[in-house]
């Protein structure tokens, strides 16, 4: 194993990365080896002490890389004036409006962020063309604060009396509950910390009380590896001390409901139901395990929960009709198949099949009075399907082929739906239907935006045929003027984990690459969920391998087509599509010129050590097994890093306050890359110190890393 550094040899090495190295020496990072033997293999990692944030060693690094990085920016000609028409293009639309809340008296809750504000705000009407007012400011509260404040969630009581609202500092995902009193124009004074928002936001059980996710409290001496283990869910009245609130879902509560340390209990309380659902995500599985229980034996001592499905019924998602429960399973149905089963005697085996296995991906569903809209890929574009839970009629909602539909607000009280449409190329349009006149009609809530429809652009959608024969799809997106020169510079995107869909969507930002000439191009790789449980599966733990092969499948086809080069192309991946990209450059670093890494799982076989490790062992793996090890260790780019090779243009971003990827796995990397690249392409770490995995970032910082890393590639590439 050429590429792992062996321990009598690192003194030679460090001497031998000095001399190839381009970057300042005082930039590279001292070698301190650690030997790890996981099932008979030695392992040597030169960077373990920078896994201590804390250290003076390791902080004094990252920060030398931050400046050095940021200067090194700083100077590159395009990135003003991509900073500016970032600018300019979010200016062409006054506002946007999303999350929209809408209650059974008409009353809209929604965020709202206004072109020349950073932060998205709360704001509430007493009907849809009433005039709006302000509720909740994080940019207010952010005022004099080292660390910006941002709003993670907010959840209306069921009459809109009171806002259960959820705010973190610094891109922390750090939430504290707060709760807003409507009528009194003030906050209740409840507060409670260390809230798990990932997988359920607080649900309200009446006007005087909710249900919500919060983690075990921690003694200081004990590992990050347990902060996200025995996670329950209490109940809170208002205005009662938070330490007297009721656990009501969580391991050892109920003899009937078996739980593991590393699971996530919630559950889902329905206004128009009987029953409420008790919810278990395993890690970061998607494979749900859930229980059912009427609503008035829920504050029993011992609750007699029934069980709907387990992980094997491969259950990923839900909703309620009535008394009965619809189920999105993948079990003997690669694409999804949707049942349905009665609440009070559920029997999954048995149950009612409403859509089969088909070619659509069945995804999820959003419920209204008397409708259900079932959310369904379609060669990549998302169809809205209406079904009548009573007579079992249903039809596909009439939208644009190239477009796809996605529902913006629903409620039980309510016949109509609120849906957004777009496409790769314009913004498409918020509207309102109601099946009673099967009608679609604007829905005045944002203004129409400048840059919206867009005029020379087009998409295309092919089929590329990867390492294995398999048929893989990959966007392009360009001006219609665009010429296969070969010398265009493009943007090949990726993710590939958890079963997650690149969905079609517009952003007006991106016409500030494009009329550069640029090319923008998503790689909808194997581990995704376009074709499914199946595809996601495909691209998993020993098949991890499929997921940056098929990556670079589409980069040789854009290359072959005419569309770029070797020398105009780069890739990107962020968060655990950094192993996509992480691999790619290592297994084919010819093939790019530049590579970008957003706050990227780089070394796998030390994920599990960190906080959010143990939950992603259901998605990746784990190095206690021969067969774990064997899958981590192929898809750690960090150890697949080899000595004397011309590895591309590499820009890493992180924020230092990220809790999902330690900062360290982008500083280890690239101080990796730093000493053992033979070429002169530059190898670079930017940290913001006032943001974390992307979550909660301000407008601004977005934009100014944007432009940063479109500035960095053009630099690279010549321009």
């Amino acid at each position: 194993m050429n590429n792992i550094c062996l321990k009598s040899e690192y003194l030679i090495f460090l001497i031998t990365a000095i001399m190839w190295s381009q970057m300042p020496p005082e930039l590279l990072a001292p070698l301190h080896p650690v030997t790890d033997t996981y099932h008979g293999v030695e392992i040597i990692d030169p960077y373990r002490y920078m896994e201590n944030l804390q250290s003076p060693e390791v902080q004094n690094w990252i920060k030398l890389q931050a400046e050095y990085s940021s200067t090194e920016l700083n100077k590159l000609k395009h990135k003003e004036a991509f900073l500016t028409r970032l600018l300019e293009l979010d200016m062409g639309k006054e506002y946007r409006v999303y999350n929209i809340k809408r209650m059974k008296d008409e009353s809209l809750f929604y965020l709202k962020i206004k072109s020349n504000e950073n932060l998205p705000k709360l704001y509430y009407r007493s009907h849809l063309t009433a005039i709006e007012k302000l509720i909740i400011d994080p940019e207010e509260m952010s005022e004099g604060k080292t660390q910006h404040y941002s709003l993670e969630f907010y959840q209306p009581s069921p009459n809109g009396r009171f806002v259960v609202y959820g705010i973190a500092e610094g891109g922390s995902e750090q939430t504290i509950i707060h709760v807003y009193d409507m009528i009194n124009n003030q906050d209740t004074g409840d507060v409670i910390d260390r809230i798990e928002t990932a997988y359920n936001i607080p649900q309200w059980w009446n006007e005087q009380g909710f249900f919500y996710c919060r983690r075990q409290k921690l003694d200081e001496n004990e590992p990050v590896t347990e902060i996200y283990k025995n996670t329950m869910t209490l109940y809170h009245e208002l205005g009662e001390p938070v330490e007297n609130d009721k656990p009501i879902f969580g391991r050892s509560l109920s003899s009937n409901v078996e739980m593991l340390d590393v699971d996530f209990p919630s559950i889902r309380v329905w206004e128009n139901s009987n029953y409420i659902i008790g919810k278990i995500k395993h890690g970061d599985s998607s494979e749900l395990t859930l229980y059912t229980i009427l609503k008035d034996q829920i504050f029993e001592n011992q609750v007699n929960w029934k069980m709907v499905c387990d992980v094997p019924d491969s259950v990923v998602s839900f909703t309620q009709f009535g008394e009965d429960i619809y189920l999105f399973s993948a079990y003997k149905a690669p694409r999804y198949k949707v049942v349905r089963t009665k609440m009070d005697q559920p029997d999954f085996t048995n149950a009612e099949v409403i859509f089969p296995p088909a070619e659509l991906v069945y995804r999820y569903a959003s419920r209204t009075k008397d409708r259900l809209y079932f959310s369904a890929l379609d060669g990549g574009y998302n169809r809205l399907i209406e079904y009548d839970p009573i007579t079992g009629n249903l039809h596909r909602l009439d939208l644009p082929e190239n477009e796809s539909a996605y529902i913006i607000s629903s409620n039980t009280n309510h016949t109509d739906i609120f849906l957004r449409s777009a496409s790769w190329i314009h913004a498409g349009r918020m509207q309102v239907y109601d099946h009673r006149k099967s009608t679609f009609e604007v829905l005045n809530l944002e203004p129409p935006g400048k840059f919206d429809n867009p005029e020379g652009l087009t998409s295309e959608r092919v089929m590329i045929t990867s390492h294995d024969g398999v048929q893989v799809p990959l966007s392009i997106i360009y001006q219609k003027s665009l010429q296969h020169t070969g010398k265009n510079p493009t943007i090949l995107s990726g993710y590939g984990s958890y079963g997650s869909a690149r969905s079609v969507y517009y952003r007006a930002s991106r016409m500030a690459w494009l009329e550069k000439g640029g090319i923008i191009a998503i790689a909808h790789v194997r581990g995704g969920g376009e074709y499914g449980k199946e595809w996601h599966l495909m691209g998993q733990k020993s098949n991890k391998p499929n997921t940056w092969k098929d990556f670079i499948s589409c980069a040789e086809y854009l290359i072959d087509k005419g569309y770029t080069s070797e020398q105009y192309l780069a890739g990107q991946g962020g968060s655990a599509g950094g192993i996509l990209i992480g691999r790619a450059i290592t297994e084919r670093p010819d093939l790019f010129q530049c590579a970008i890494i957003n706050v990227g799982c780089m070394d796998m076989l030390r994920m599990e050590t960190t906080t959010n490790g143990v939950p992603n062992i259901k998605e990746f793996g784990s190095v206690k097994t021969r067969e774990g090890f064997d899958a981590l260790l192929a898809m750690s780019s960090f150890h697949h890093v080899v000595d004397g090779v011309d590895y591309p243009a590499v820009l890493s971003t992180h924020g230092i306050n990220d809790p999902r990827v330690e900062p360290w796995f982008s500083a280890k990397m690239t101080a990796r890359l730093q000493t053992a690249t033979s070429g002169n392409r530059p190898i670079l770490f930017r940290v913001d110190y006032d943001a974390g995995h992307g979550i909660g970032s301000t407008k601004m910082q977005r934009y100014e890393k944007q432009a940063d890393i479109w500035a960095f590639l053009l630099w690279q590439f010549g321009q």
